[in-house]
C-alpha cells in the first residue's frame, strides 16, 4: 500500500519519479542506442565490443552510463557479458529495453542471426515510437484544452472584477464583509494567473522536449533582459513619485513595449539558431543517403562524404559541409572533424547521426549495409519529427484566438455594464466610475502580460523549449494591446463615454 504521507510518503513519491523519469530517460535514447547496436553488429563487432565502444558516446548520457555499468561487471567482476545483460533486463524499469535485452541474448544462444534480430527489433521500436509520438500529441492536445479552460476561468474572474466595479455592486459591497480591495485585482492579474501559467508549462515540459539541449546562451541573455528591463517597469507601477510616466504615456503601452522589448531580440536570436538546424535536419538524412550510395561504387569513406558535400541543395546546411570538406581534404581525422561540427550544431538529431556515421566508418570492415540501415532510419525519424510538428502547428493560432478573446470579452462586459448601470442610476458616484477606470487599467495590463506568458507555454508544446516562446510572446502581447485599444476606441465611441487603457 502506497504511504499517505510522513517521511515515507514523500520517500515513496520521490522514488517513483526517479524511476519514472530513468524510464522515459531510456526510452528516449533507445531508438538511436539500438540503431548503433544495429550498426555495428552489421559491420561484425561482437555485443561485448559494442557496449565498450557505446561508453565514449556522450550524446546518449543513459545508455554511456548504462555501458559503463556492463563493462565494470564483466572485466572487474569477471561475469559473461550475456549474463550481465540478462541482470540487466531483469533490473530495468523499462518494457522496451528489458525487450531488446531479453531477445538478443535468447538470439545469441541460440545462433540467430543478430544482425537480422537488431534490423527487426529496431523497426519494432521505431513503429512503437510513432504509436507513441501520436499518444503524446493526444496528452498535449489535452494541457492546450485544459490550458484554455483554465483562461476561460480567468475571464470570468476579469469579468466578475470589472462588474463589481462598473457597477453599484460596489458600493452595496462597501457596507459588508465582503473583500472589494484594489489588491484583490493586483493579487488575480500578478500573481494568481502567471504562478497557474508556469504550473502549465511545468507540465508541458515533462511531455514535450527539445532538439535544441544547448539554448543557455538564449537564457542567459533573457535573464539579463529581464532584469533590465523589468526593473524600470516595476518602479514606474509601484512607485508614486514616478506614476507619472504611466500616466503620461499609459501603463498598457509602457508594459507592452517593455515585454516586446525582451522578447523581441531573443525571438530573432532563435530565428536564427533554428533556421540553420532545423535546415540541418532536413539535410542530414539526404547526406547521409548519398554517403551510402557513393559507398556502393567502391569510394573510400572519406571520398564519399568529400562526393556527398559537393551536392547544392542542402540550403544553410552547405556552410557546414563545405567545412568538412575542406577539412577532410587537409587530411584531420573524421572524429575530430565530428568534433569540429558539433559545436556549431545544436540539434540533436543532426548530432546523434553524425556521431552514427562517424562510428560505423571508423568501425571499419564494410560500412556500405550499415549506412544503409543509417540512412533508412534516420529519414523515419526525420519525418516523424515533421509530422509532430505539423500535427502541434494548429495551437499555435489557437493562442491568438484566445487572447483576442480574452480583451474584446473583458473590454464589452465592462463598458457595456457600466453604460446599463449609468442608464439605470444616474446618481452613480464618481467613485464607481473611478473605480471601473482603474480595474480596466489594471485588468488591461493583466490580460497583457497573460498573453506574454502565454507565449511561452505555446513554445514549448509547439517547439519543445521556452527559446521558441520568445516570438510568439511578443506576436500575442501585441496581439492584445492591439485588440484591447481597438476593441475600447470602437465600443467607447459607439456608447459615447471615455475609457483609456
Amino acid at each position: 500500500m502506497r504511504p499517505s504521507g510522513g517521511p515515507l510518503g514523500t520517500l515513496f513519491g520521490f522514488l517513483t519519479k526517479a524511476t519514472s523519469e530513468e524510464k522515459e530517460r531510456i526510452e528516449n535514447e533507445l531508438p538511436f542506442a539500438l540503431m548503433i547496436f544495429t550498426l555495428m553488429a552489421a559491420s561484425g563487432i561482437s555485443a561485448y565490443d559494442s557496449w565498450k565502444k557505446m561508453r565514449k558516446l556522450t550524446f546518449l548520457p543513459t545508455f554511456k552510463k548504462e555501458a559503463d555499468e556492463v563493462v565494470r561487471q564483466v572485466e572487474v567482476l569477471g561475469k559473461d557479458p550475456l549474463t550481465v545483460m540478462h541482470h540487466r533486463a531483469d533490473a530495468t524499469n523499462s518494457k522496451l529495453y528489458r525487450n531488446f535485452l531479453g531477445g538478443f541474448v535468447s538470439s545469441v544462444r541460440s545462433g540467430g542471426n543478430i544482425v537480422d534480430y537488431m534490423r527487426s527489433e529496431l523497426k519494432t521500436v521505431f513503429e512503437l515510437r510513432n504509436i507513441s509520438m501520436t499518444r503524446s500529441i493526444e496528452r498535449i492536445a489535452t494541457l492546450v484544452e485544459a490550458y484554455a479552460v483554465m483562461l476561460i476561468v480567468t475571464l470570468c474572474a476579469y469579468i466578475l472584477f470589472v462588474v463589481f466595479s462598473s457597477t453599484n455592486v460596489l458600493q452595496l459591497l462597501a457596507n459588508t464583509s465582503v473583500p472589494n480591495s484594489p489588491i484583490m485585482a493586483y493579487l488575480i492579474a500578478f500573481l494568481a494567473m502567471p504562478i497557474i501559467s508556469l504550473v502549465f508549462i511545468l507540465a508541458a515540459h515533462n511531455m514535450q522536449r527539445s532538439s535544441f539541449p544547448d539554448l543557455k546562451d538564449v537564457y542567459k541573455k533573457a535573464i539579463i533582459l529581464i532584469v533590465a528591463i523589468g526593473l524600470p517597469l516595476c518602479l514606474i507601477f509601484f512607485v508614486p513619485s514616478l506614476s507619472f510616466v504611466g500616466k503620461t504615456v499609459g501603463m498598457a503601452e509602457i508594459v507592452t513595449i517593455g515585454l516586446v522589448a525582451i522578447s523581441a531580440p531573443l525571438a530573432f536570436q532563435y530565428y536564427r539558431i533554428a533556421k540553420v538546424n532545423y535546415n540541418a535536419e532536413d539535410a542530414v538524412p539526404n547526406f547521409i543517403r548519398e554517403v551510402a550510395e557513393t559507398q556502393k561504387i567502391g569510394l573510400s569513406p572519406e571520398k564519399s562524404i568529400i562526393q556527398a558535400t559537393k551536392r547544392k541543395d542542402y540550403g544553410q546546411f552547405s556552410k557546414f559541409l563545405e567545412l568538412v570538406r575542406s577539412q577532410i581534404e587537409w587530411g584531420i581525422p573524421l572524429r575530430k572533424t565530428f568534433e569540429n561540427i558539433r559545436q556549431k550544431i545544436r540539434s540533436w538529431f543532426v548530432v546523434v547521426n553524425f556521431a552514427m556515421m562517424i562510428e560505423t566508418i571508423e568501425i571499419g570492415g564494410d560500412p556500405t549495409q550499415a549506412l544503409e540501415i543509417l540512412s533508412e532510419y534516420s529519414e523515419k525519424e526525420r519525418e516523424v519529427q515533421i509530422n509532430k510538428r505539423a500535427l502541434l502547428r494548429p495551437y499555435v493560432i489557437l493562442a491568438f484566438i484566445w487572447s483576442i478573446l480574452i480583451a474584446v470579452t473583458t473590454t464589452i462586459v465592462a463598458l457595456t455594464t457600466y453604460l446599463m448601470s449609468t442608464i439605470v442610476s444616474s446618481s452613480l458616484s464618481p467613485v464607481t466610475a473611478m473605480a471601473m477606470q482603474d480595474q480596466m487599467k489594471v485588468f488591461s495590463i493583466g490580460i497583457i502580460l497573460q498573453c506574454w506568458i502565454s507565449g511561452f507555454f505555446i513554445g514549448k508544446i509547439s517547439e519543445g523549449n521556452l527559446a521558441a516562446g520568445f516570438k510568439h510572446s511578443a506576436m500575442l502581447a501585441l496581439t492584445a494591446y492591439v485588440s484591447l485599444v481597438l476593441s475600447q476606441i470602437f465600443l467607447a465611441g459607439a456608447f459615447g463615454i471615455s475609457i483609456s487603457t
